[in-house]
Protein backbone atom coordinates (compact mmCIF):
# COMPACT_ATOMS: atom_id res chain seq x y z
CA UNK A 1 0.00 0.00 0.00
CA UNK A 2 1.18 3.46 -0.83
CA UNK A 3 0.43 4.87 2.62
CA UNK A 4 3.02 2.51 4.17
CA UNK A 5 5.61 3.58 1.63
CA UNK A 6 5.48 7.25 2.56
CA UNK A 7 8.63 8.50 4.27
CA UNK A 8 8.61 10.63 7.40
CA UNK A 9 11.87 11.73 9.03
CA UNK A 10 13.88 9.27 7.01
CA UNK A 11 11.69 6.20 7.64
CA UNK A 12 8.60 4.80 6.00
CA UNK A 13 5.25 4.54 7.77
CA UNK A 14 5.72 0.76 7.80
CA UNK A 15 9.03 1.11 9.65
CA UNK A 16 7.49 3.49 12.18
CA UNK A 17 4.50 1.17 12.62
CA UNK A 18 6.78 -1.85 13.08
CA UNK A 19 8.82 -0.01 15.72
CA UNK A 20 5.65 1.06 17.54
CA UNK A 21 4.30 -2.49 17.37
CA UNK A 22 7.51 -3.87 18.89
CA UNK A 23 7.36 -1.35 21.74
CA UNK A 24 3.69 -2.15 22.49
CA UNK A 25 4.38 -5.89 22.31
CA UNK A 26 7.29 -5.74 24.74
CA UNK A 27 5.27 -3.61 27.16
CA UNK A 28 2.49 -6.22 27.05
CA UNK A 29 5.05 -8.99 27.54
CA UNK A 30 6.37 -7.09 30.57
CA UNK A 31 2.87 -6.77 32.05
CA UNK A 32 2.27 -10.47 31.39
CA UNK A 33 5.54 -11.34 33.15
CA UNK A 34 4.43 -9.21 36.13
CA UNK A 35 1.06 -11.00 36.24
CA UNK A 36 2.71 -14.41 36.07
CA UNK A 37 5.12 -13.46 38.83
CA UNK A 38 2.37 -12.30 41.16
CA UNK A 39 -0.06 -15.15 40.48
CA UNK A 40 2.17 -18.14 39.84
CA UNK A 41 5.84 -17.64 40.70
CA UNK A 42 5.06 -16.16 44.13
CA UNK A 43 2.88 -19.16 45.00
CA UNK A 44 5.70 -21.53 44.16
CA UNK A 45 8.20 -19.47 46.18
CA UNK A 46 5.87 -19.33 49.19
CA UNK A 47 6.09 -23.11 49.53
CA UNK A 48 9.83 -23.02 50.23
CA UNK A 49 11.19 -22.76 53.77
CA UNK A 50 13.29 -19.66 53.17
CA UNK A 51 12.00 -16.13 52.61
CA UNK A 52 14.94 -15.05 50.45
CA UNK A 53 13.38 -16.28 47.20
CA UNK A 54 10.16 -14.42 48.01
CA UNK A 55 12.11 -11.23 48.61
CA UNK A 56 14.14 -11.71 45.43
CA UNK A 57 11.00 -12.17 43.34
CA UNK A 58 9.25 -9.17 44.87
CA UNK A 59 12.30 -6.94 44.40
CA UNK A 60 12.75 -7.87 40.71
CA UNK A 61 9.13 -7.79 39.50
CA UNK A 62 8.69 -4.13 38.55
CA UNK A 63 12.34 -3.51 37.52
CA UNK A 64 11.99 -6.55 35.22
CA UNK A 65 9.04 -4.92 33.45
CA UNK A 66 11.17 -1.79 33.07
CA UNK A 67 14.09 -3.78 31.60
CA UNK A 68 11.81 -5.63 29.14
CA UNK A 69 10.34 -2.28 28.05
CA UNK A 70 13.85 -0.86 27.57
CA UNK A 71 14.81 -3.86 25.45
CA UNK A 72 11.70 -3.41 23.32
CA UNK A 73 12.39 0.29 22.77
CA UNK A 74 16.04 -0.45 21.90
CA UNK A 75 15.03 -3.21 19.47
CA UNK A 76 12.36 -1.01 17.89
CA UNK A 77 14.72 1.92 17.38
CA UNK A 78 17.30 -0.38 15.78
CA UNK A 79 14.74 -1.17 13.06
CA UNK A 80 14.71 2.49 12.06
CA UNK A 81 17.11 4.29 9.76
CA UNK A 82 18.93 6.60 12.16
CA UNK A 83 22.14 8.57 11.97
CA UNK A 84 25.27 7.25 13.63
CA UNK A 85 25.18 10.04 16.22
CA UNK A 86 21.60 9.20 17.22
CA UNK A 87 22.48 5.51 17.50
CA UNK A 88 25.37 6.38 19.82
CA UNK A 89 23.05 8.45 21.99
CA UNK A 90 20.52 5.61 22.11
CA UNK A 91 23.22 3.05 23.00
CA UNK A 92 24.67 5.25 25.73
CA UNK A 93 21.22 6.00 27.14
CA UNK A 94 20.36 2.31 27.11
CA UNK A 95 23.56 1.42 29.02
CA UNK A 96 22.82 4.11 31.61
CA UNK A 97 19.19 3.05 32.14
CA UNK A 98 20.13 -0.65 32.45
CA UNK A 99 22.58 0.27 35.25
CA UNK A 100 19.82 2.28 36.97
CA UNK A 101 17.47 -0.71 36.65
CA UNK A 102 19.93 -2.99 38.46
CA UNK A 103 20.39 -0.35 41.17
CA UNK A 104 16.60 -0.32 41.52
CA UNK A 105 16.64 -4.09 42.06
CA UNK A 106 19.43 -3.83 44.66
CA UNK A 107 17.73 -1.08 46.67
CA UNK A 108 14.37 -2.89 46.63
CA UNK A 109 16.00 -6.16 47.72
CA UNK A 110 17.96 -4.41 50.49
CA UNK A 111 14.82 -2.60 51.69
CA UNK A 112 12.82 -5.82 51.84
CA UNK A 113 15.72 -7.62 53.54
CA UNK A 114 15.84 -4.99 56.29
CA UNK A 115 12.07 -5.06 56.71
CA UNK A 116 11.89 -8.85 56.93
CA UNK A 117 14.96 -9.72 59.02
CA UNK A 118 16.51 -6.67 60.71
CA UNK A 119 13.52 -4.57 61.80
CA UNK A 120 11.95 -7.39 63.92
CA UNK A 121 15.27 -7.90 65.71
CA UNK A 122 15.61 -4.18 66.39
CA UNK A 123 12.09 -3.98 67.85
CA UNK A 124 12.92 -6.80 70.27
CA UNK A 125 15.87 -4.94 71.84
CA UNK A 126 15.37 -2.91 75.02
CA UNK A 127 17.24 0.19 73.87
CA UNK A 128 15.60 2.75 71.57
CA UNK A 129 18.90 3.90 70.07
CA UNK A 130 18.98 1.22 67.38
CA UNK A 131 15.42 2.19 66.40
CA UNK A 132 16.74 5.70 65.71
CA UNK A 133 19.92 4.49 64.02
CA UNK A 134 18.38 1.91 61.66
CA UNK A 135 16.47 4.39 59.41
CA UNK A 136 19.65 6.47 59.03
CA UNK A 137 21.75 3.44 58.03
CA UNK A 138 18.95 2.25 55.76
CA UNK A 139 18.80 5.53 53.87
CA UNK A 140 22.59 5.79 53.82
CA UNK A 141 23.03 2.40 52.11
CA UNK A 142 20.30 3.17 49.56
CA UNK A 143 21.79 6.58 48.73
CA UNK A 144 25.23 4.97 48.34
CA UNK A 145 23.85 2.37 45.90
CA UNK A 146 22.14 5.06 43.81
CA UNK A 147 25.21 7.31 43.73
CA UNK A 148 27.46 4.43 42.64
CA UNK A 149 24.89 3.38 40.03
CA UNK A 150 24.74 6.88 38.57
CA UNK A 151 28.56 7.12 38.44
CA UNK A 152 28.91 3.68 36.83
CA UNK A 153 26.03 4.39 34.46
CA UNK A 154 27.54 7.67 33.29
CA UNK A 155 30.90 5.95 32.82
CA UNK A 156 29.25 3.21 30.72
CA UNK A 157 27.48 5.92 28.73
CA UNK A 158 30.86 7.38 27.74
CA UNK A 159 30.98 10.43 29.98
CA UNK A 160 34.18 11.59 31.66
CA UNK A 161 33.29 10.69 35.24
CA UNK A 162 36.65 11.92 36.58
CA UNK A 163 36.04 15.46 35.38
CA UNK A 164 32.49 15.29 36.69
CA UNK A 165 33.64 14.14 40.13
CA UNK A 166 36.27 16.88 40.22
CA UNK A 167 33.57 19.46 39.48
CA UNK A 168 31.35 17.94 42.14
CA UNK A 169 34.27 18.09 44.59
CA UNK A 170 34.70 21.83 44.10
CA UNK A 171 30.96 22.35 44.33
CA UNK A 172 30.82 20.14 47.41
CA UNK A 173 33.52 22.23 49.09
CA UNK A 174 31.54 25.40 48.44
CA UNK A 175 28.39 23.71 49.70
CA UNK A 176 30.19 22.49 52.85
CA UNK A 177 31.33 26.01 53.64
CA UNK A 178 27.80 27.32 53.24
CA UNK A 179 26.26 24.49 55.26
CA UNK A 180 28.88 24.18 58.02
CA UNK A 181 26.26 24.49 60.78
CA UNK A 182 24.21 21.67 59.28
CA UNK A 183 27.33 19.52 58.95
CA UNK A 184 28.24 20.26 62.59
CA UNK A 185 24.80 19.07 63.64
CA UNK A 186 25.20 15.91 61.57
CA UNK A 187 28.55 15.14 63.21
CA UNK A 188 26.99 15.90 66.59
CA UNK A 189 24.27 13.35 65.86
CA UNK A 190 26.93 10.83 64.84
CA UNK A 191 28.70 11.46 68.16
CA UNK A 192 25.49 10.79 70.09
CA UNK A 193 24.93 7.51 68.24
CA UNK A 194 28.52 6.29 68.73
CA UNK A 195 29.47 7.59 72.20
CA UNK A 196 25.96 7.10 73.65
CA UNK A 197 26.12 9.79 76.36
CA UNK A 198 22.37 9.24 76.76
CA UNK A 199 19.51 7.27 75.24
CA UNK A 200 15.81 7.82 74.67
CA UNK A 201 13.85 8.62 77.88
CA UNK A 202 17.02 9.48 79.84
CA UNK A 203 16.84 12.58 82.01
CA UNK A 204 19.73 14.90 81.20
CA UNK A 205 21.00 18.42 81.80
CA UNK A 206 22.70 20.18 78.88
CA UNK A 207 23.23 23.87 78.07
CA UNK A 208 21.07 24.87 81.05
CA UNK A 209 18.16 22.68 79.92
CA UNK A 210 16.96 19.78 82.08
CA UNK A 211 14.45 17.21 80.91
CA UNK A 212 13.80 13.83 79.32
CA UNK A 213 15.16 12.88 75.90
CA UNK A 214 12.15 12.07 73.71
CA UNK A 215 13.70 11.92 70.25
CA UNK A 216 17.22 11.77 68.80
CA UNK A 217 17.37 12.93 65.20
CA UNK A 218 20.13 13.37 62.67
CA UNK A 219 20.26 17.17 63.09
CA UNK A 220 18.62 17.82 66.46
CA UNK A 221 17.40 16.24 69.68
CA UNK A 222 14.02 16.88 71.30
CA UNK A 223 13.96 17.23 75.10
CA UNK A 224 10.83 17.45 77.22
CA UNK A 225 11.51 19.84 80.09
CA UNK A 226 10.28 19.26 83.63
CA UNK A 227 7.39 21.69 83.01
CA UNK A 228 6.26 19.61 80.01
CA UNK A 229 7.49 21.96 77.29
CA UNK A 230 9.55 20.62 74.40
CA UNK A 231 12.95 22.05 73.51
CA UNK A 232 14.74 21.29 70.23
CA UNK A 233 18.53 21.37 70.72
CA UNK A 234 20.91 21.22 67.71
CA UNK A 235 23.17 18.19 67.95
CA UNK A 236 26.25 20.39 67.61
CA UNK A 237 25.56 21.61 71.17
CA UNK A 238 26.27 18.13 72.52
CA UNK A 239 29.78 18.20 71.06
CA UNK A 240 30.91 21.31 72.94
CA UNK A 241 28.72 21.26 76.08
CA UNK A 242 28.88 19.42 79.39
CA UNK A 243 26.18 16.73 79.51
CA UNK A 244 24.90 15.53 82.86
CA UNK A 245 22.98 12.26 82.61
CA UNK A 246 20.74 12.24 85.65
CA UNK A 247 19.24 8.85 84.79
CA UNK A 248 22.69 7.23 84.82
CA UNK A 249 23.32 8.06 88.48
CA UNK A 250 23.75 4.92 90.63
CA UNK A 251 21.77 6.57 93.45
CA UNK A 252 20.34 9.98 94.33
CA UNK A 253 22.12 11.80 97.15
CA UNK A 254 19.85 13.84 99.42
CA UNK A 255 21.42 16.41 101.77
CA UNK A 256 19.68 17.80 104.84
CA UNK A 257 20.85 20.48 107.25
CA UNK A 258 18.71 20.18 110.37
CA UNK A 259 19.00 23.21 112.61
CA UNK A 260 18.11 22.76 116.30
CA UNK A 261 17.74 25.57 118.81
CA UNK A 262 20.59 26.57 121.14
CA UNK A 263 18.45 25.44 124.06
CA UNK A 264 19.20 21.82 123.16
CA UNK A 265 21.60 19.96 125.41
CA UNK A 266 24.43 17.71 124.24
CA UNK A 267 22.32 14.66 125.16
CA UNK A 268 19.49 15.91 122.95
CA UNK A 269 21.90 16.40 120.05
CA UNK A 270 23.02 12.79 120.51
CA UNK A 271 19.37 11.74 120.68
CA UNK A 272 18.68 13.49 117.35
CA UNK A 273 21.60 11.71 115.67
CA UNK A 274 20.35 8.37 117.04
CA UNK A 275 16.83 8.98 115.70
CA UNK A 276 18.23 9.76 112.25
CA UNK A 277 20.16 6.47 112.27
CA UNK A 278 16.98 4.58 113.21
CA UNK A 279 14.95 6.24 110.45
CA UNK A 280 17.65 5.37 107.88
CA UNK A 281 17.67 1.70 109.00
CA UNK A 282 13.87 1.50 108.72
CA UNK A 283 14.08 2.72 105.10
CA UNK A 284 16.87 0.30 104.10
CA UNK A 285 14.70 -1.05 101.27
CA UNK A 286 14.68 2.40 99.65
CA UNK A 287 17.99 3.93 100.65
CA UNK A 288 21.53 2.58 100.72
CA UNK A 289 23.32 1.64 103.93
CA UNK A 290 25.89 4.40 103.55
CA UNK A 291 24.74 7.59 105.26
CA UNK A 292 26.58 10.67 106.46
CA UNK A 293 25.75 12.08 109.88
CA UNK A 294 27.53 14.89 111.65
CA UNK A 295 26.99 17.62 114.24
CA UNK A 296 28.96 19.96 112.06
CA UNK A 297 28.32 23.56 112.98
CA UNK A 298 27.26 26.37 115.26
CA UNK A 299 25.17 28.67 113.12
CA UNK A 300 23.95 32.17 113.85
CA UNK A 301 20.54 30.86 114.88
CA UNK A 302 20.91 27.10 115.26
CA UNK A 303 23.00 24.03 116.05
CA UNK A 304 23.41 22.25 112.71
CA UNK A 305 23.16 18.50 112.12
CA UNK A 306 24.21 17.39 108.64
CA UNK A 307 22.39 14.31 107.33
CA UNK A 308 22.96 12.83 103.85
CA UNK A 309 21.49 9.60 102.48
CA UNK A 310 21.35 7.86 99.09
CA UNK A 311 18.08 6.75 97.48
CA UNK A 312 18.50 3.48 95.61
CA UNK A 313 18.22 3.39 91.83
CA UNK A 314 14.68 2.46 90.87
CA UNK A 315 13.08 3.73 94.07
CA UNK A 316 10.60 6.60 93.82
CA UNK A 317 12.67 9.65 94.78
CA UNK A 318 9.82 11.98 95.77
CA UNK A 319 7.97 9.32 97.78
CA UNK A 320 11.16 8.32 99.61
CA UNK A 321 11.97 11.94 100.48
CA UNK A 322 8.43 12.49 101.75
CA UNK A 323 8.55 9.38 103.92
CA UNK A 324 11.95 10.28 105.38
CA UNK A 325 11.03 13.91 106.08
CA UNK A 326 7.72 12.96 107.75
CA UNK A 327 9.46 10.49 110.04
CA UNK A 328 12.10 13.06 110.99
CA UNK A 329 9.44 15.68 111.71
CA UNK A 330 7.27 13.31 113.79
CA UNK A 331 10.06 11.82 115.90
CA UNK A 332 11.86 15.07 116.53
CA UNK A 333 8.60 16.62 117.78
CA UNK A 334 7.85 13.57 119.96
CA UNK A 335 11.35 13.76 121.47
CA UNK A 336 11.03 17.50 122.17
CA UNK A 337 13.76 18.42 119.66
CA UNK A 338 12.96 21.92 118.46
CA UNK A 339 13.87 23.20 115.04
CA UNK A 340 15.34 26.67 115.08
CA UNK A 341 14.23 29.67 113.11
CA UNK A 342 16.01 33.02 112.76
CA UNK A 343 15.91 34.87 116.10
CA UNK A 344 17.73 37.74 117.71
CA UNK A 345 18.40 38.31 121.41
CA UNK A 346 18.82 41.94 122.45
CA UNK A 347 20.54 42.83 125.72
CA UNK A 348 19.80 46.17 127.36
CA UNK A 349 22.40 47.80 129.51
CA UNK A 350 21.31 50.82 131.56
CA UNK A 351 23.25 53.98 130.89
CA UNK A 352 24.64 55.55 134.10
Amino acid sequence: MEVFEKIYYGNTVLQWSTALGIIIATILIGRLALWLSKNMVRKVASRTTTQLDDLLIESTERPLVFIISLFGIWWALNHLALTDQVRIWISNGYDFLITIAFAWILTRFFDLLVKEYIEPKVRETETDLDDQLLPILRKGVKVTIWVLAIVVGLDNAGYDVGALLAGLGIGGLAFAMAAKDTISNLFGGFTIFTDKPFTINDRIIVAGVEGWVREIGVRSTRIQKLDGRNVIIPNAKFSDSVIENVSAEPSRMIKLNLGLTYSMSAEQIEKAIGLLREIAEEHSDKIEEKTKLSFNGFGDFHLNIYFAYYIRRGANILETQTSMNLEIYKRFNSAGLEFAFPTQTIYHKPVE
